[in-house]
């Protein structure tokens, strides 16, 4: 049992090292000050809006738009309608959008819409548009949002992100959750890091990108399932820095739902680790080679508390039910776990207080909900605990059904096989094969396995 609670001292202090630096960030808001903006140019700009079924709510972002006290002749808005069933593209078009329509059932995500659209708006209009504003349909903007953005992009920096708010703060404890992590990321990450002269990070909307780095990137080639962080990190490992505008302020959406939030961030972790082992080497060597802190922030970002959360869990769990088995007590085992988590939920409590009480003025809802909600947010990052276990064991158990295939196959010194379609993506990603889906209308067809 000592060795379970060194174990757990190991990780606890491995979490603290790793992510102690965010804690410093929380003073350079208070310490340094803004630098003078450089006079600022009129660009024009394209705004980029994916949609799926959001005729509800669509119009309102438009509508905010319409009212920015910047040039409207310099903004075209663009809206692509995937695989829409509803009247979003009508209602897009009288709001005075220009519309895309979109049906693909195979190539399914908001990074394959971005892309298509980018194709035609390139098609069509070439290079008449000196960057790219990207916003979800449920958003709203201030009414300077693209000013202020402007203004930075004036600055010189190709990539920018704005301040992230919420609509819904005060419906339950799971916006709250949502809203105040993003509150802190904009306060206390995104602004810390422009402060110091480091890189940021895209948060799926609310951001921007030149002509310049679209040409850069190929186009829109992001299609993992956090294509907003792929895109933050491959500009990053390539060198670019990402900006970062504290007053143009965008208002989200957050879910309400706990299976909707469980839905969406387990997409969040599963993304991570899919980041992960795309760009995990081209940190690593950023890191190391070029000594760059920008990517070692990003890993910060994506790795460890995934990882660390998942071995604590695996590893207490597994120490318990050893225990058991074995005729012992899990006394100390569970007075060395309680500790583990009661010490996470301090220092989130920690976090989220700190968030509310300089962000008070931007939080809108009751004073009441706003203490309140402070309490139940260690309560909502908990729940990224069972989270992080659903996606790593399934991402372990997918890499190991797809090893063994890949065992039976050269055992048998054959050149095809026949699995069933819930392997055949990993195939390819993992072990370097090709494979032909038949019959995949249900997810439940043949593949065609042929070794590359």
């Amino acid at each position: 049992m000592e060795t379970i609670k060194l174990i757990n001292f190991i990780i606890a202090t491995v979490f603290f090292v790793c992510y102690s630096y965010q804690f410093a960030y929380i003073l350079v808001p208070y310490l340094k000050k803004e630098k003078p903006h450089k006079p600022a140019e009129l660009h024009r700009y394209a705004v980029l809006i994916s949609a799926r079924n959001e005729e509800l709510v669509i119009g309102n972002l438009l509508d905010s738009i319409s009212a920015q006290d910047y040039p409207s002749r310099l903004v075209r808005v663009f809206v692509i309608a995937d695989n829409c069933t509803d009247k979003t593209a009508k209602v897009a078009r009288a709001h005075g959008a220009i519309v895309y329509e979109r049906f693909n059932d195979k190539l399914v995500g908001k990074g394959y819409a971005l892309e298509y659209l980018l194709d035609r708006i390139g098609e069509e209009y070439g290079d008449v548009f000196d960057a790219y504003m990207v916003f979800d349909a449920d958003n709203l903007l201030s009414e300077d949002y693209i000013s202020r953005m402007n203004e930075t992009f004036s600055d010189g920096y190709r990539i920018i992100t704005s301040y992230r708010n919420s609509k819904n703060y005060g419906d339950n404890w799971i916006s709250a959750g949502y809203a105040l992590w993003f509150l802190r990321e904009a306060k206390y990450l995104n602004n810390a890091r422009y402060l110091l002269g480091t890189s940021c990070a895209v948060s799926g909307t609310g951001f921007m990108f030149s002509r310049e780095i679209l040409k850069s990137c190929g186009g829109w080639p992001f299609h993992l399932l956090v294509e907003d962080i792929e895109f933050t990190i491959h500009n990053i490992v390539s060198g670019e820095k990402v900006g970062y505008c504290p007053r143009a302020v965008l208002y989200d959406e957050q879910p309400t739902k706990f299976s909707q939030s469980w839905k969406q961030r387990m997409r969040w972790a599963r993304g991570y680790i899919q980041i992960l082992r795309k760009y995990g080497g081209r940190l690593l060597h950023g890191i190391f080679a070029k000594r760059s802190f920008s990517c070692f922030d990003m890993t910060m970002n994506i790795a460890p508390a995934v990882i660390l959360s998942f071995l604590g869990i695996i590893i207490n769990v597994g120490a318990a039910v050893y225990s058991v088995l074995n005729g012992g007590g899990t006394d100390v085992l569970l007075q060395s776990f309680g500790q583990l988590i009661l010490n996470t939920c301090l220092m989130m409590f920690i976090i989220g207080a700190i968030t509310t009480i300089s962000e008070w003025k931007n939080i809108y809802c009751s004073a009441p909900k706003k203490i309140l909600y402070a309490f139940t947010f260690p309560l909502f990052m908990l729940t990224y605990l069972p989270i992080c276990i659903v996606a790593l064991s399934t991402r372990i158990a997918s890499i190991t059904c797809v090893n063994l295939v890949c065992f039976l196959l050269a055992s048998e010194n054959s050149n095809s096989w026949a699995f069933s379609t819930r392997c055949a993506p990993q195939f390819k990603a993992n072990c370097g094969v090709n494979y032909i889906l038949l019959n995949d209308a249900l997810c439940s067809g043949v593949v065609i396995c042929v070794v590359a």
